[in-house]
């Protein structure tokens, strides 16, 4: 049920911009960028912290409730949990970035300085939620501008918090029906399209027009499907041949002694 779906509430009115949601995601996923030179989201940072005059607007990943980019990816690399997360899986990746056109937030990057590119995105902390645990970012975050629950109980917060402080909040809980509904929802002081969020969105999530769209061009759908499905193949089998003939020119030296732990014969 949507009601039990993990989900944060991101409330722009009590960010002070001090960048621990940023830092504390980069060290929750091992990424090397230093806080001060993220700028925008890249695939060395999957959070960051936006001025605008003095609001500090955090972007990072939605979690549709209904993903644009899980319907379009060809190959399944990406998943909707569940519990909530969007997810990614390089593995089946085939770099068609596809999602990237897709995301109405423009969320996916990609990484273009590897030689075997991934797409990179927040991935809500799911290892960690799968330990019991919060997300790193709202774990960090001194001012409880970033908080974690299920999405009932933080939208019943979220309408809290405007009908109690009316004068201090625009009066809608963005995401709450946006695209079919996100697990970030945000409470702001203003319009949301004055912080770069998109001005109009639709109620309908952007999934269900997927098909729809491709159901009138069907050999498109045949052609690009085979085509998609034969570079799948042929980079699977490019790594499966590397491998192989590194292993065939490995050269295994005998071993004078035995090393590590084991017992003796």
């Amino acid at each position: 049920m949507q009601g039990d779906t993990k989900s944060m509430l991101i409330d722009i009115t009590r960010c002070v911009g001090c960048n621990a949601c940023t830092e504390a995601c980069l060290q929750a996923h091992g990424l090397t960028t230093s806080v001060d030179d993220v700028k925008d989201l890249s695939a060395g940072a999957l959070t960051f912290v936006a001025e605008h005059g003095d609001l500090y607007v955090r972007r990072l990943c939605m979690h549709c409730l209904e993903p644009t980019c899980v319907s379009v990816c060809p190959v399944g690399a990406l998943q909707h949990t569940k519990d909530g997360p969007v997810i990614y899986e390089a593995s089946r990746c085939i770099g068609c970035r596809y999602c990237m056109q897709a995301c109405p937030f423009s969320v996916p990057r990609y990484e273009w300085n590897k030689v075997v590119p991934s797409v990179a995105k927040c991935d809500f902390c799911v290892k960690r939620q799968a330990q019991g645990r919060m997300p790193a970012c709202a774990e960090a975050c001194p001012e409880e501008a970033t908080v974690f629950g299920t999405r009932a109980e933080l939208l019943a917060e979220a309408h809290r918090r405007i009908d109690e402080n009316p004068d201090s909040y625009y009066p809608h809980v963005f995401g709450e029906d946006e695209l079919g509904g996100t697990s970030m929802l945000i409470l702001s002081p203003v319009p949301f399209d004055t912080l770069g969020f998109p001005r109009v969105l639709p109620h309908e999530p952007l999934s269900s027009r997927t098909w729809e769209m491709l159901s009138h061009v069907p050999d498109v759908v045949t052609i690009g499907g085979a085509v998609l499905l034969a570079v799948w193949w042929i980079t699977n089998r490019r790594a499966e041949v590397a491998r192989v003939e590194g292993a065939e020119r490995t050269v295994i030296k005998p071993s004078k002694g035995i090393h590590g732990g084991g017992d003796h014969a």
